[in-house]
């Protein structure tokens, strides 16, 4: 007996929430971004444009002072909170929990993100679940000492199998049904929500499992892990874990198929952003 289910359109519109006409800003979500380092300059920015892409209204992203001149040329959608130094330091933290809003429904973390000492990752996360926002861990934030700060928490991490077995301590393999045994294991007896990234992605809370295939191998470039991260932090704003991973991972693969279509085995994760609008607006809905 089939023990997942197929991540496909119906069950994408049947997920996908009418956003009211009298909304105001700040009414469909409020987005944190943290990540970035003096090498990974780029992966908050793709991340923050995902989230905003998402159907967030505001977008908080906080990355190294020194990648914040390049960043604002970027993009001008964004709020940037920079931190003093290249790696997120204790200090750092505890500036920047007392600097943004504190009505943050989501944060998205770890996404090139490098910091000095692994207390500083857990001062920040147990900052923000103390505020009540939602978390999404990903890269170089899913290390095992997390583990016990975000146990039965519902938290989404989204791991590729090296990560995973960082976390875990058992490496995925190729196998589909041994990887939705696996994924499934670990997130019930951890109380997340897990996204295994890889040929196939697999979701799951523990009680229910999605699976959706990787729709073209262009997507193996750079950068399309953390706009998949952005999109999910965003989509956590307004939807329940295991529906925001199904929704990104969705947008995600047929804005990859769509550019494939275009340009072939040549697409760059940018690409993504300007194709996600089109793959997503035929799912748009609004209520009085």
């Amino acid at each position: 007996m089939k023990n997942y289910s197929i991540v496909d359109s119906d069950l994408v519109n049947k997920i996908i929430l009418p956003r009211s006409k009298q909304s105001r800003k700040g009414d469909n979500g409020i987005t944190l971004i943290v990540g970035g380092s003096r090498i990974y300059h780029g992966a908050p920015l793709l991340s923050s444009i995902a989230a905003l892409r998402s159907g967030t209204d505001l977008v908080y992203t906080a990355i190294p002072k020194i990648n914040l001149s390049p960043s604002r040329n970027f993009s001008a959608d964004l709020i940037f909170v920079p931190f003093p130094d290249d790696k997120l330091t204790s200090g750092a933290v505890r500036r920047l929990l007392n600097t943004i809003p504190k009505k943050i429904g989501a944060a998205g973390i770890g996404m090139g993100l490098s910091f000095s000492k692994s207390q500083s990752l857990l001062t920040l996360i147990d900052g923000l679940i103390k505020q009540d926002a939602r978390l999404l861990i990903d890269a170089g934030a899913l290390i095992p000492e997390i583990l016990s700060h975000i146990v039965n928490t519902r938290t989404v991490i989204t791991p590729h199998a090296g990560e995973f077995k960082r976390l875990f301590g058992d490496l995925p393999t190729e196998v589909l049904d041994e990887q939705i045994r696996l994924v499934t294991k670990k997130a019930k007896e951890h109380g997340l929500v897990i996204t295994l990234k890889g040929f196939w992605n697999i979701v799951s809370d523990g009680d229910q499992t999605f699976v959706s295939q990787r729709t073209t191998p262009a997507m193996t470039v750079g950068g399309t892990g953390d706009i998949l991260s952005g999109l999910v932090a965003g989509y956590l704003t307004k939807y329940d874990s295991i529906h925001a991973c199904i929704l990104g991972l969705y947008f995600n693969g047929l804005a990859g198929l769509n550019i494939f279509n275009k340009l072939g085995l040549h697409m760059v994760a940018s690409d993504l952003l300007a194709e996600l609008p089109s793959v997503m607006k035929d799912f748009d809905k609004i209520s009085d």
